[in-house]
């Protein structure tokens, strides 16, 4: 294969998947011992041989890489074979297991975040502490805007200042040149909402205005002298400072993730009477089950809205 091909088969398949992916081969070749290529058999006693560890979705990402490398180096797929289809719809069978599933951050959670974090801001302010400042001012407007905009979090650490305009009263656009449920990399562009509380774009427009950025990543480090990083911060740091923030609000931090931020949206917005074509509309989701799996279940009243009373100006078009 040439370094071209190469280079746009790469360029074609997600930095995530690619990653997961790797280690979905490594632990098929070095932790459990198989050989690549493979055989269906081979691959039947490696789906049993970890039928009772691995949850079935796991299973299903490791025959996707398996896949993935069969067909890029011109072999026989040997997930493909019924034998292996049936293996797997008997492993679900037998070994049932309910998907661990981040708490959703519900809307009093969030209030009690934003809450300890503007008295932390005002404290930070008063003994002229720039770093605890810069940080509480852009943990503010990662987590308001994560929470709205219902953003994973390698969403929001590829904002750019330069694709996000603000209108003020109004609300906000925000550009992504990629995104995962944009398969087609042709670029999505996302509404946020100008609130009376909580309200992201506000929070977004302290922050770069506190931070000075006029371009590039939106939300970087910040070192111990408040110096910011030309780099957006990387994915895996969101869990840890959504956690920090969690935690010093008197919440149990340990049971949210970075996809709290989108469960505890998706579960507000059902709460409050939004059908599931514009819960789907508004975060791009393209198919129903994908929605259903962040909404929490229990509880789940329509037009329950008093606690947003005070809330306008949503995006035109919905709920």
């Amino acid at each position: 294969m040439s370094q071209e091909i190469e280079r746009y088969l790469q360029a074609g398949t997600r930095a995530n998947t690619r990653r997961s992916y790797q280690q979905a081969l490594e632990h098929f070749e070095v932790t459990w011992g198989g050989f690549l290529p493979a055989t269906s058999d081979t691959v039947v006693r490696y789906l049993v041989d970890h039928a009772a560890t691995l949850s079935s979705n796991t299973l299903k990402l490791r025959l996707a890489a398996l896949a993935q490398w069969h067909v890029s180096q011109g072999f026989p797929d040997p997930t493909k074979t019924p034998l292996v289809r049936q293996i797997l719809k008997g492993i679900r069978t037998l070994h049932p297991r309910q998907e661990k599933q981040a708490e959703p951050l519900q809307l009093r959670q969030l209030e009690q975040c934003v809450l300890w974090l503007e008295q932390a801001l005002e404290q930070a302010r008063a003994e002229d502490d720039l770093p605890r400042l810069l940080r509480c001012c852009r943990d503010r407007a990662l987590i308001l805007i994560g929470f709205w905009r219902a953003f994973r979090s390698d969403e929001l650490c590829r904002l750019q200042v330069e694709h996000i305009q603000v209108r003020t009263g109004e609300g906000m656009q925000l550009f992504l040149p990629w995104s995962k449920g944009d398969r087609d990399n042709q670029g999505q562009t996302f509404n946020a909402p100008a609130l009376a509380r909580l309200c992201p774009v506000q929070a977004y427009v302290d922050w770069i205005s506190l931070a000075g950025i006029a371009r590039g990543p939106v939300f970087r480090g910040i070192d111990r002298w408040g110096h910011l990083g030309e780099q957006g911060l990387h994915p895996n740091s969101v869990v840890p400072l959504m956690r920090a923030v969690l935690q010093a609000a008197g919440l149990p931090s340990e049971l949210y993730s970075s996809h709290s931020l989108r469960r505890g949206f998706a579960t507000w917005a059902t709460r409050s009477g939004w059908d599931i074509k514009a819960l789907m509309q508004y975060v791009g989701w393209s198919d129903g089950q994908s929605a259903l799996r962040y909404v929490e279940s229990t509880g789940v009243f329509p037009g329950q809205l008093s606690a947003l009373q005070h809330i306008s100006n949503w995006p035109e078009g919905l709920p």
